[in-house]
C-alpha cells in the first residue's frame, strides 16, 4: 500500500552492528582489523527528485530515501533542473544529481530518465530503482551494464485519457518491457499487484505508501484565506480527468452546502481541461492553485469538514494517506484502490448526485467525530519505517545477485486475448499513419 509492513514481511530481516568496547593491547595494533559492514548504494531514478514539491514518487523518494541513509545505505537521488530553482548537492543525506530533461509533457520523465541513467553507467552503483513503468524502456542501459534495478510500476496510466491512443499503446507496452527486464517489480497497492500477475504472469513486491503523521495544527494559517476551522471542504489534486476534479465540483455545485469548496491543485499541460474546471464552479469556491506550504496544506487537511478524494487510476495515493494521518473525514471515489486503502474509515461516491448528498450530510455533522477517529487509526497502518525496510531490503537482494520478484508461469488467457485485440488495434494505427 495488513498493508505495507505485512505484505513485505517475507523479505524484512534484521540488520544490525553491534559495536563492543575493550581495550586494545599494543600487540594487536599489527592484527588487521575487521571492516565495518557496507550497505549497498542505490540510485532512486525516474521522479523529479528532492525536496518533494510534485506527487507521490517523490514523496516516496524523500520519506524512504532519508530512511535508507540512516541504515547506512549510499543513496543517489536524480532530479529534473528546473529554471530558477536552486540545485542541491545533498539533501537529508542524500546526494544529488541533476540532469535536463526536453520540457514537453510526452517526453520530460523519459530524457530526464534517460540523461540520468547514462550517469548511472559512468558511475556505478549496486543497484537502481526506477520510477514509473513509462521508463522501461532504458532498462537494458543499466542491464547491459551489470547493474540490476527494480521498477517502481506505479498505476495504471495507460487508462488515463490524458494520453491518446498512442499513449496509451506506449504505456501498455511499457508495462510488459519492465515485466521482461526489470530485476523485480513494486506495487503499491494490491490491487496493481493482482494487475501485473493476472495480466502478465509476473509477481511483485508489494510496498506501499506511508501516511504522515500529522500533529495537531492551529489553523492559523486559514485566516489569511478567509476559512473558518471546520467549515470548508477540500479537494488536491492535478487537474486530469481520472481525478474526477470536475464532477466533484459539479456535485458540489449542485448541492446545498454552505462551506465553501476550497481546491488546491493545477495542471502544467492541461488548459482545456483546467477551463472546464472552472467553468463547472461557483461562487462557493475557492481555487488556490499548487501549493507548497506545508504549514498551510495541513491546516487545509486538519481542519477541513472533509476531504473529496477523486483520484482512480494511480494506486495507493498519498494525498489521501495524508488526509487520513489529518483525521479529515474522506470522502473517496468509488475504486478498488481507495477501498484497499480507506477500508471502512471514509465514504465513497459515484457520481456528482451521490457526492451532493454527502456533502449536505456531512454538513449536519452527525459523521465528523466517528469518522475523524477512524481514518486515524487506519492511517497508523501505513508506516513509512516499514515501507523503507522493505525497500532496503530489496536493495541488499538486488545486490547480492538475487531475483526478487520471478515469474509465476505462463500467461493466461486473459492476458493473450487483451493483447490480441491490442495489437489489432496498433496494426490499424500504424496503416493509418502509412496513408
Amino acid at each position: 500500500m495488513t498493508h505495507a509492513v505485512q505484505d513485505a514481511s517475507p523479505l524484512i530481516q534484521e540488520h544490525r552492528d553491534v559495536e563492543r568496547s575493550r581495550t586494545v593491547e599494543p600487540a594487536a595494533l599489527a592484527q588487521p582489523q575487521p571492516q565495518p559492514h557496507r550497505r549497498a548504494s542505490v540510485a532512486l531514478v525516474g521522479t523529479r527528485g528532492v525536496p518533494a514539491r510534485y506527487g507521490g514518487f517523490e514523496t516516496c523518494v524523500e520519506e524512504v530515501g532519508k530512511r535508507l541513509v540512516q541504515q547506512g545505505f549510499e543513496v543517489t537521488v536524480y532530479c529534473r533542473r528546473s529554471p530558477g530553482e536552486p540545485e542541491l548537492t545533498e539533501y537529508e543525506g542524500m546526494r544529488l544529481v541533476y540532469r535536463r530533461a526536453v520540457r514537453r509533457r510526452v517526453l520530460e520523465t523519459l530524457t530526464h530518465t534517460l540523461a540520468s541513467l547514462l550517469h548511472v553507467r559512468r558511475h556505478r552503483v549496486d543497484s537502481v530503482i526506477v520510477f514509473n513503468a513509462a521508463n522501461s524502456i532504458w532498462l537494458p542501459l543499466v542491464r547491459s551494464a551489470g547493474i540490476p534495478v527494480a521498477v517502481h510500476v506505479d498505476g495504471l496510466e495507460w487508462r488515463r485519457g490524458k494520453w491518446g491512443l498512442i499513449g496509451q499503446l506506449y504505456y501498455r507496452v511499457a508495462e510488459s518491457l519492465a515485466v521482461r527486464w526489470a530485476n523485480a517489480l513494486i506495487s503499491d497497492a494490491k490491487g496493481i499487484a493482482s494487475y501485473y500477475a493476472e495480466e502478465f504472469g509476473r509477481d511483485s513486491i508489494h510496498l506501499a505508501y506511508g501516511a504522515p503523521e500529522v500533529a495537531p495544527t492551529s489553523g492559523d494559517s486559514l485566516e489569511r484565506l478567509g476559512l473558518t476551522p471546520g467549515r470548508f471542504h477540500l479537494v488536491v489534486a492535478r487537474f486530469e480527468p481520472e481525478n474526477h476534479v470536475r464532477e466533484i465540483i459539479e456535485g458540489y455545485t449542485a448541492s446545498a452546502a454552505e462551506f465553501p469548496l476550497v481546491v488546491v491543485g493545477s495542471a502544467p499541460y492541461a488548459a482545456e481541461y483546467t477551463q472546464q474546471i472552472h467553468d463547472a464552479a461557483d461562487d462557493r469556491t475557492l481555487f488556490l492553485g499548487s501549493v507548497w506550504d506545508q504549514e498551510l496544506l495541513n491546516d487545509l487537511y486538519q481542519h477541513s469538514a472533509s476531504y473529496l478524494h477523486g483520484h482512480s487510476v494511480g494506486g495507493t495515493n498519498p494525498s489521501l494517506l495524508r488526509a487520513m494521518g489529518a483525521g479529515a473525514v474522506c470522502v473517496a471515489y468509488d475504486v478498488v484502490f481507495n477501498r484497499e486503502v480507506l477500508a471502512d474509515s471514509g465514504l465513497f461516491f459515484t457520481a456528482p448526485s451521490d457526492l451532493a448528498l454527502t456533502l449536505q450530510r456531512i454538513e449536519k455533522g452527525d459523521l465528523a467525530g466517528t469518522l475523524r477517529t477512524a481514518a486515524r487509526r487506519r492511517a497508523d497502518t501505513y508506516s513509512w519505517d516499514g515501507v523503507s525496510q522493505g525497500y532496503a531490503d530489496l536493495v541488499e537482494e538486488l545486490a547480492q545477485g538475487r531475483h526478487v520478484a520471478p515469474r509465476l508461469g505462463l500467461r493466461s488467457r486473459r492476458r493473450r486475448s487483451k493483447w490480441s485485440h491490442e495489437r489489432r488495434l496498433l496494426n490499424l494505427l500504424l496503416a493509418a499513419l502509412r496513408r
